[in-house]
């Protein structure tokens, strides 16, 4: 079983591939800002937030591949397309968050147990600070994107981006403290801090993406505006129950029941599930639409979750 996908599917589909490598590029140079901020000043929480970059650049790569498999088109073993390889990324991206944070905790034990002296402050706190602004930015970029796309790997990928640039923002707050106070163990106080930071983005990512494989069903706005557009294009039948809906990546598939008299052709009952579907794929990009015709006697006498028409 194929499926042709159709020029806004393509189009977004461009999209996400182009973002996603733009994220790698910045990923890249994030990296070498922060590890270069590290090697001139020898902290242990610069080297905290170098790290988490380096786990950065291989969730982009993920997420980018995730992508590219995700836009496959249904075929003979995945009837049902291959949406939920984003939701295997953003899992992936929020293990690798957990493991870079226990490299952290390590490397800041070993500083509490030969204090460093911070070195060259200027510097590295400029190369951090343009790190962290160019982060910011496309942290913004990639959770406003994603959300627009429906792309889970692209929205995680921003979240994970936000948490880096608050424990940016952190760091480099602590690291002013140490150098007007003087006091060597706070720097790896502070790379401790970061990694229970980091431990616990990282468990919400792995949860939020759990709940995505498991077929979460669409948002509360998102079933709203699936009943009204059944309510819109709904004329000639006469009512539609057990509306159920399950998000799988940039897919959203519904199902429901619709009710029509009883004298009715199955000609004029197709040609509602037609508009139906016509009218639900326009309001939810991406949807795909299964429905159930019913007698009037399997009506529901309008229980909850009913849908008069």
């Amino acid at each position: 079983m194929t499926a042709t996908p159709s020029l806004a599917e393509t189009s977004s589909v461009r999209t996400l591939h182009l973002i996603a490598a733009g994220s790698i590029a910045v990923a890249i140079a994030v990296m070498a800002l922060k590890y270069c901020a590290f090697l001139v000043t020898g902290s242990v929480a610069l080297y905290s937030d170098a790290l988490e970059s380096i786990v950065n650049l291989v969730t982009a790569l993920a997420a980018l591949l995730a992508i590219n498999v995700s836009s496959r088109p249904a075929d003979r073993n995945h009837q049902f397309g291959h949406h939920k390889a984003e939701y295997l990324s953003a899992v992936l991206e929020g293990v690798l968050i957990v493991v870079a944070s226990i490299l952290i905790f390590r490397e800041a034990y070993d500083a509490i147990v030969a204090p460093r002296v911070i070195e060259d402050f200027g510097i590295g706190m400029a190369l951090s600070g343009l790190a962290t602004a160019l982060n910011g930015g496309w942290s913004a970029f990639l959770i406003r994107r994603g959300r627009s796309l429906r792309s889970p790997a692209l929205v995680a990928d921003g979240w994970h981006l936000f948490t880096d640039v608050m424990t940016s923002v952190g760091v480099i707050a602590g690291l002013v403290l140490v150098a007007v106070t003087g006091i060597k163990i706070l720097d790896p106080l502070l790379a401790i801090a970061v990694a229970v930071y980091i431990l616990w983005s990282g468990s919400k990512i792995i949860i939020s993406s759990m709940s995505g494989l498991l077929d979460e069903a669409a948002s509360t706005a998102i079933q709203a505006r699936i009943r009204e557009a059944i309510q819109r294009s709904g004329d000639g039948a006469l009512e539609a129950h057990d509306v159920r809906t399950r998000q799988a990546g940039r897919a959203i598939f519904i199902e429901f029941h619709l009710v029509v008299p009883g004298n009715m052709t199955v000609h004029e009952a197709h040609e509602i599930c037609d508009r139906l579907e016509a009218a639900l794929e326009a309001e939810i990009e991406g949807s795909e639409v299964v429905i159930h015709v019913e007698p009037e006697h399997k009506a529901k006498d309008h229980s909850k979750g009913t849908i008069p028409l």
